[in-house]
C-alpha cells in the first residue's frame, strides 16, 4: 500500500509540473515573437514527452499488477526462499542460487507467461531493473497473447 501512495503522489507532483511548465511555454508562444515562440514550443515538448512517460509506466505497473494478482490467485507467485543479511538485503548468492533456478525454468516453458514472471521477480532480487523489466514487459505479451519483445 506505501508503494501505491507513494507512486499517486510522485504522479501528481509531475502532473502538477507539466501544467506549470506548460503554462510557461504557453505564455512565451503568447508573446510572439520568433524566439519566443520557439523556445515555448521547446517548452511544450517537455510536458507532452513526460505525460507519455508517466502513462506508459502506468500501464506497465497496472498489467504486473493484474499478472501477480492472477499468479496468486492460481498459487503460483514465487516464494521467498532468499537468505537475508543482518541489515535485511538480500544475500548475493542466495539471489544468484533462486535466479539460476528461475532461468531454468523459464529456458524449459519460454511461451509460459508465469516463468516469465517470476523471473523478473528473481532478476528484481538480483538488483537487475533493466532485465527484470524486459522479462516482465515479455510476461506481459505473452498473457495478452501479443508477440513477446526481443
Amino acid at each position: 500500500m506505501r508503494a501505491k501512495i507513494t507512486y499517486l503522489v510522485t504522479a501528481a507532483v509531475l502532473v502538477f509540473y507539466f501544467v506549470l511548465v506548460g503554462s510557461r511555454g504557453v505564455m512565451l508562444i503568447q508573446s510572439g515573437t520568433l524566439i519566443t515562440v520557439t523556445f515555448g514550443v521547446a517548452v511544450l515538448v517537455l510536458p507532452v514527452i513526460g505525460l507519455w512517460f508517466l502513462w506508459k509506466n502506468t500501464q506497465f505497473v497496472r498489467r504486473a499488477n493484474q499478472l501477480a494478482a492472477e499468479l496468486e490467485a492460481e498459487g503460483g507467485l514465487p516464494v521467498d526462499e532468499l537468505k537475508r543479511l543482518p541489515s535485511g538485503r538480500i544475500d548475493r548468492d542466495s539471489a544468484d542460487e533462486v535466479f539460476a533456478k528461475r532461468k531454468a525454468e523459464t529456458e524449459a516453458s519460454p511461451d509460459d507467461w508465469r516463468c516469465w514472471f517470476r523471473l523478473a521477480v528473481a532478476y528484481h532480487d538480483a538488483r537487475d531493473t533493466p532485465r527484470a523489466r524486459k522479462a516482465m514487459q515479455r510476461a506481459i505479451a505473452l498473457h495478452e497473447g501479443r508477440p513477446a519483445p526481443a
